[in-house]
């Protein structure tokens, strides 16, 4: 930050150096103009880290100054330790920052917080949140900074900026950590979506990371840093990053809009000896074929991916009769009665008394639209195909039961993509779809029979699409590099016919066109307010 903050002032300083004579380098540092260590404040938890702190800043003044030289021939009185960066060893979250610097007399405050997911946090850390959330337990560590920053600018012109994992603007995060900030007059000023941040490590481990500055000044145009490198100035930017209103999403356990109901699929909690793959379900039946009849297809969601064969042991309201006198399968039966016994949760062990069947399961009686939970962000659509009712969905893909070629193309579209991408979580860069926060809460209108027999018509092209290849995977065809022509502008038609149904066009230059994603998932943000008014 100093070095950084040195260059932009060495820029100023050559602009208003132009036609000037008897210039003197160091005018300005002597005069009290040049930035600082001494305006430097800083927390710091651990007290070796202090130390380096103070060290490397010290390093950068001096190679700022082109004084490095100096480490090796200056004595003792000639070296200017007089300026010195303010570096306070403590907690951050407990310690009172006015106590470091007064309010009054900080202009900016920035940082990279520590990263630890909500589910990771320490005894110590959960105090810590507990002392600025109160009883919200799902959010980020980092978030505590910025509501600890909130607090300590007050109203006063305080500009704040801190690098943070990107999940505090997905998913279920978003409503406890902006909702309260928003309504304490917090405005975002500045923000990068999301990016891989690298370290300089041998061993590099990626984060996927924000960058948000805030204040409660706030200022007319707010600056996006968009994934694709552009940047957008827009009026607004809300608790997804998105150039759009303030809305909240938060879980619903019923869809919004008159849709089918979307479940997850069966939970197995078997420790795998339920479960097996083709070279696991050819081993079973050649020892005894009779136990073929108790098998049934099932899918997780990266098998429905890969379009990989799996399979299960299926035995529920299968007569005990009919299976007792099988080795093979009352051995995993056992297996599986051990290790639920095994859990340390109560509700598990509760389980073994059924070890013949999922530890979930829901009715299975009709074929369905299934899709994973789990998808890579390098897929412009996320997989969405009709199952058998005889294949059994695993705990990682959705069923939507009974769902028509209208509903499939919905789901399929670009517009419900779009929202998807904006308020689902992640897991690292991939999308983590949740059926109550992303598919309850996505608003459809009203539309009429013909849109809905044009947007079925589209969406049967797709299925006929992608029949051309049964043999190909879902990884193979939804690869934005191998994406099979038909398949694509199938997908094209759809997404134009479902953006058409929704209004989500504008005229440019007299010719009608079709609204960019951040447009549209403006357009659904205003939408789902006025639906839920």
């Amino acid at each position: 930050t100093y070095t950084c903050l040195r260059k932009l002032e060495d820029t100023v300083l050559n602009e208003l150096r132009k036609g000037q004579t008897g210039f003197i380098l160091g005018d300005e540092e002597e005069t009290g103009k040049r930035v600082s260590l001494n305006q430097f404040y800083g927390i710091e938890i651990n007290d070796f880290a202090v130390t380096v702190a103070e060290t490397a800043l010290w390093i950068s003044r001096l190679k700022a100054n082109g004084e490095t030289s100096m480490f090796y021939d200056a004595g003792g009185d000639d070296f200017p330790l007089s300026e010195k960066a303010h570096i306070v060893e403590g907690n951050a979250l407990r310690i009172d920052w006015n106590s470091v610097l007064p309010a009054a007399e900080c202009n900016y405050i920035m940082g990279n917080p520590p990263f630890v997911g909500y589910s990771n946090h320490s005894a110590e850390q959960q105090k810590d949140r507990a002392s600025l959330f109160g009883k919200v337990k799902t959010v980020d560590y980092v978030a505590c900074w910025y509501k600890k920053a909130a607090d300590y600018i007050s109203n006063l012109p305080i500009y704040c900026a801190f690098v943070s994992t990107n999940s505090i603007c997905q998913g279920q995060q978003v409503q406890p950590i902006w909702e309260p900030l928003f309504n304490s007059g917090i405005h975002i000023d500045f923000a990068w979506q999301s990016f891989i941040w690298s370290s300089e490590a041998s061993l590099q481990a990626h984060v996927y990371v924000v960058i948000v500055g805030f204040s409660r000044m706030g200022i007319n145009q707010r600056l996006l840093f968009l994934k694709n490198g552009n940047r957008q100035s827009c009026v607004n930017i809300n608790g997804y990053l998105q150039p759009a209103i303030n809305v909240f999403i938060d879980k619903r356990n019923q869809p919004l809009c008159d849709v089918p109901e979307v479940s997850k699929g069966f939970q197995a909690t078997d420790n795998g000896f339920l479960l097996m793959y083709q070279e696991g379900y050819e081993k079973l039946i050649s020892v005894d074929p009779s136990a073929q009849k108790w098998i049934r297809p099932f899918s997780m969601g990266a098998d429905f991916i890969k379009r990989k064969p799996r399979y299960c042991i299926w035995l529920y309201k299968v007569n005990p009769s009919q299976f007792r006198q099988n080795p093979e399968i009352m051995e995993r039966v056992k297996k599986v009665q051990e290790f639920r016994l095994s859990s340390p949760s109560k509700i598990t062990n509760k389980k073994a008394e059924r070890p013949t069947e999922f530890d979930e399961i829901r009715d299975s009686s009709d074929d369905y639209l299934a899709f994973p939970k789990v998808s890579s962000e390098n897929r412009r659509y996320v997989p969405i195909d009709y199952l058998s009712r005889e294949v059994i969905p695993g705990d990682k893909l959705f069923m939507v039961p009974n769902a028509s070629l209208y509903d499939f193309g919905i789901l399929t579209s670009n517009v419900h993509m779009a929202w998807m991408r904006t308020v689902a979580g992640r897991m690292k860069s991939d999308y983590s779809y949740s059926n109550t926060v992303v598919y309850n809460n996505f608003p459809i209108p009203e539309f009429t029979d013909k849109q809905k027999e044009k947007i079925s018509n589209t969406a049967k092209a797709i299925l006929d699409a992608r029949n051309l290849y049964p043999d190909t995977s879902f990884a193979d065809l939804y690869d934005e590099l191998t994406m099979p022509v038909e398949l694509r502008r199938a997908h094209q038609a759809n997404d134009k016919a479902v953006m058409e149904a929704y209004g989500l066009t504008k005229i440019v230059d007299g010719k009608k066109t079709w609204l960019t994603e951040s447009e549209t998932v403006a357009k659904l943000f205003e939408m789902y307010k006025e639906i839920t008014k």
